[in-house]
């Protein structure tokens, strides 16, 4: 989808669910659930690509990759994570560019010194806000759609505390941002400034288990989040392997998966094979009788 039917979410009033994902089953699998807007897990994607945690270890390269492959997968916008643009604001140039060919609708940038980390680790660092201000300024140069949606996150609740983090987001508005993201609220007085105090469309970062405290959804809405983001699709799997391997290695028969598995059909049906059968058919050579 264009990256006009994302921005276009953002001007009617209304708050949405955002939910991420890390592949391309797991986008299409969210899609098919219903939900209107995706976005490409840093956190997740980490470990898919490396089997290792959310501390800098993946390139541009391969999140470029991994949102290319969600985008061909998916008809409905997605947000790709920028993480800290992979360098200076040259750098955040190539990557907004990069990550628009791949077919992302927007994208994330953060503030955080490089290797980042997960916005809700502890040991988390901020660079200048004058240098995030270049990079927020850069990213909104260089996309070739100005429907791309450009979004400022700030990490420096953790380090810096909270008024620091509202006036980085301030700045990061002026610079041109279309939507602020402050990472990791740490109790629910500071969600209410967050949404109270800052211009403009935000995104808020629901959380499990992380630093900021579990709240409703419908206070969200309430306080007027444009975009309410679950992003640990990864936690969500791992669980569900986990017990699938538990099981496995208990069973006598994949009868006794039944549970816990699609069927094969099912399955092959969801992820195209009548599609690609029929076109199978329609341009297969003539056989000579």
């Amino acid at each position: 989808m264009t990256a006009a039917a994302l921005r276009s979410t953002l001007g009617d009033g209304n708050s949405r669910l955002v939910v991420s994902a890390y592949d391309a089953l797991t986008a299409r699998v969210a899609e098919a659930a219903g939900f209107e807007i995706l976005h490409v897990t840093g956190f997740g994607s980490a470990a898919a690509i490396t089997g290792g945690p959310d501390i800098g270890l993946v390139t541009m390269t391969e999140m470029v990759e991994t949102t290319r492959r969600i985008c061909d997968a998916v008809e409905r916008p997605v947000i790709a994570d920028a993480d800290c643009g992979y360098g200076n604001p040259l750098n955040v140039m190539r990557t907004v560019r990069a990550l628009e060919a791949a077919g992302a609708a927007g994208l994330h940038l953060e503030d955080q010194v490089t290797p980042k980390r997960c916005g809700h680790m502890a040991g988390k660092a901020v660079i200048p806000t004058a240098e995030m201000v270049a990079k927020v300024a850069a990213a909104v140069d260089a996309r070739s759609d100005e429907d791309f949606v450009i979004i400022a996150r700030t990490d420096a609740r953790a380090p810096e505390g909270l008024d620091a983090a509202l006036e980085r987001a301030h700045a990061y508005f002026a610079a041109g941002a279309d939507v602020l993201f402050v990472e990791a609220p740490e109790s629910r007085d500071e969600i209410r400034r967050i949404a109270g105090e800052l211009p403009g469309p935000q995104l808020f970062n629901w959380a499990y288990e992380g630093r900021t405290p579990h709240v409703s959804r419908r206070w969200l809405e309430e306080l007027g989040f444009a975009w309410i983001l679950f992003a640990d699709v990864a936690l969500a799997v791992h669980r569900a392997a986990a017990g699938f391997y538990e099981r496995l290695a208990e069973i006598d028969s994949p009868d006794e998966l039944r549970d816990l598995l699609t069927g094969f059909d099912a399955f092959n049906e969801f992820v195209g094979l009548g599609d690609w059968r029929r076109s199978e058919r329609r341009y297969a050579a003539p056989t000579d009788e």
